[in-house]
């Protein structure tokens, strides 16, 4: 009877070993909040599959960063849709996919052009977002990073491609997550294959030409996921039956923390998990994880839309602003009622500093593809109390050694006050 049931286990894909991890210290400091909404989230985790990783950093005498994780409700088999997070990795991806290219002439401000060669392939010769009118990588992670562009994202999907995405993040140690689709509403087929694409001079010759591709990989989805009692489909039909992400992208929240920590504090994780990235790579990633919509001038965002905590979580509130003296390098993620945030919280005016990365599930219809959710009575809020509970608790924290921070400390652009060109109002995030 025993050989039979953990044979079910096997073929079902359910783990013996799973297990939810909840530290003291995190449970303890999440009750000092008595935010209604806050607590009705904390106490009931299940129902809105509820994960939290606080990020302890403390810095020893030399200012070398020592980082400890603390842990609610974490569960790596817990699935939440990861939605836009996984811009992250494909950013890092396309920049270490550049630096090994070895091509000279081809940086992540080259121009690009993006050909099609299969069914429903989209070509791409210009980008009106950027100075030059052309696309590159570095105009690509702006937009991904100052408002979640997601026409940026597919991009460098294409320029990575499936393949390459998967077996990189796999061979880095990020074992607990999988990238298999565009944002484009793709079947498994169409994700597989990727466009060709040209690296060009302004004046349009060209340098390098990167042929279509096709990832042959097979991919391991060991159990089914379904969440929802009902969602709508394609054709805008109420299907009785809940959505079925087993094929979807996947993204533990502990693989989600450790991409971002990686690109933060490189030596703080092992050799492995790093990217291959230049100083300038590192100060690019650094500035455009932190400018706000406001301070930039390509793309120029609309920022009554686009305010400066947009996409800043944890400092989300009615006054759209964060404190003086406090940046979030940090990528966030919204879809199906999931609502996600990893960053690094700097606080250049108290010397506070720490990483929080953090998944909700607010659909209390149980309705998905519906466009009723419950991002701003329960998602919102709760995600800004979770952020002050935890930036509160750092304030009053003792450390031995205050943190220099000089080396996040980044020279902003400006928005021109002269330029008379449209705003953005509209995007596709």
């Amino acid at each position: 009877m025993r050989f039979f049931f953990l044979l079910l286990l096997f073929f079902t894909g359910i783990s013996l070993f799973a297990q939810q991890v909840t530290d003291s210290l995190l449970k303890e400091i999440l009750k000092e909040n008595n935010n209604s909404v806050f607590q009705q989230v904390v106490n009931d985790p299940q129902t809105y599959r509820l994960q939290v990783i606080y990020t302890e950093i403390n810095r020893d005498k030399h200012n070398k960063p020592i980082l400890k994780n603390y842990y609610f409700n974490y569960d790596p088999d817990l699935y939440f849709n990861p939605a836009s997070t996984v811009k992250l990795p494909l950013a890092l991806l396309s920049l270490e996919k550049l630096n090994r290219m070895h091509i000279n002439g081809v940086n992540k401000y080259t121009p690009m052009q993006f050909d099609s060669s299969y069914e429903k392939q989209v070509r791409l010769y210009r980008d009106s977002t950027s100075q030059n009118q052309l696309p590159s990588i570095a105009q690509f992670i702006r937009k991904a990073f100052l408002i979640s562009d997601n026409d940026a994202y597919n991009r460098m999907y294409q320029f990575v491609g499936q393949q390459e995405i998967n077996r990189n993040l796999h061979s880095k140690g990020y074992k607990n997550l999988r990238i298999t689709r565009q944002f484009m509403g793709f079947t498994p087929e169409q994700n597989r294959r990727t466009n060709p694409i040209r690296f060009i001079k302004e004046d349009g010759s060209l340098i390098y030409q990167q042929p279509a591709a096709f990832n042959a990989d097979s991919f391991n989805f060991p159990a089914p996921i379904k969440i929802g009692k009902a969602h709508y489909n394609r054709n805008d039909s109420l299907v009785n039956e809940p959505i079925d992400f087993t094929g979807a992208n996947y993204l533990s929240l502990k693989d989600l923390q450790q991409l971002l920590q990686s690109v933060m504090f490189p030596n703080s994780v092992p050799r492995i998990q790093r990217f291959q990235f230049t100083k300038d790579d590192y100060l690019f990633l650094y500035r455009y994880l932190s400018q706000f919509p406001s301070e930039t001038n390509y793309p120029k965002y609309d920022t009554a839309k686009y305010y400066n905590s947009y996409v800043k979580f944890f400092f989300r509130n009615s006054t759209h602003q964060l404190p003086a003296g406090i940046r979030v390098f940090n990528k966030v993620g919204w879809s199906y009622g999931f609502l996600t945030d990893v960053s690094y919280v700097a606080d250049f005016k108290n010397n506070v500093e720490f990483m929080l990365t953090a998944t909700v599930y607010v659909n209390s219809d149980g309705i998905l593809n519906d466009d009723k959710y419950d991002y701003d009575s329960i998602g919102y809020p709760f995600l800004y109390q979770l952020g002050q509970t935890i930036y509160n608790y750092e304030l009053q924290r003792g450390r031995l050694y205050k943190p220099n921070l000089s080396e996040f400390k980044i020279q902003y652009e400006q928005r021109n006050a002269n330029d008379k060109r449209p705003v953005i109002m509209e995007a596709d995030n």
